[in-house]
């Protein structure tokens, strides 16, 4: 069963078919969100050819298409695509209905919980590369956030939270969860070894990053046009 693309399917089909809908209207965002996304993934793309190279994460083929590009699974590169684009939808939707359910005044108090987290990681463990990896990524994304969309990023401590419910489901069954093997293996050896269901509690902080710095480059576009709408 190639369970990988299933899961990129599965994931993809209901944000883009709701996209359209004529309250919600995110199509009219792919302006910023599209560029935003491939943005990121060529960022995230390329650690990943190293750490697949080096064996430090990796893939079962019989979960797999079996098609490969930069030695990488073409499964792995489009979820680069489909999940940030599921996430976002899920994060602009929740605030397109609830525009005012965030925590303006304990942003800086959850920024510094999740910085003091990603920093432990990168003092005690920096020599597991994954763990060390994620703790880069998280505490960069949200310096950035929390200088240049600090609105934003106390947004998305909401919009996360919803995001983590299809999370477990999608990153659980690529981790073991429910299935005999898995989709993707992690080096023992790279990981803390702490995981809630199979999912290394790494890539919490790896999901948390990679919607997020989507988010800052489409509210950075966004701005961008708003101050080019404003010269003309």
């Amino acid at each position: 069963m190639k369970l990988y693309a299933v899961l990129l399917f599965v994931s993809g089909l209901v944000p883009l078919a709701l996209s359209f809908d004529a309250k919600l209207q995110f199509y009219k965002q792919w302006k910023f969100v599209l560029p935003s996304i491939f943005l990121t993934a060529v960022v995230f793309l390329i650690p990943d050819i190293f750490f697949a190279q080096y064996g430090i994460w990796g893939f079962n083929p019989h979960y797999l298409l079996g098609i490969n590009i930069f030695n990488l699974p073409l499964e792995e590169i489009l979820f680069f695509i489909v999940i940030p684009y599921a996430s976002l939808f899920i994060h602009y939707s929740f605030f397109h209905y609830f525009p005012e359910r965030y925590p303006r005044q304990s942003v800086l108090t959850y920024t510094m919980l999740l910085s003091l987290a990603a920093m432990v990681a990168l003092v005690f463990f920096h020599h597991r590369e994954y763990t060390l990896y994620a703790g880069i990524l998280t505490l960069t994304s949200l310096l950035l956030a929390y200088v240049f969309v600090r609105e934003t990023l106390a947004k998305f401590f909401v919009s996360f939270l919803l995001i983590l419910i299809p999370f477990f489901i999608v990153n659980g069954l690529l981790t073991g969860s429910f299935i005999k093997g898995e989709v993707v293996w992690y080096n023992s050896n790279e990981i803390l070894g702490f995981r809630i269901l199979t999912i290394p509690v790494e890539d919490f902080f790896y999901g948390f990053s990679l919607i997020l710095i989507n988010l800052i480059f489409i509210e950075s576009f966004r701005k961008i046009a708003e101050l080019k709408t404003k010269k003309v």
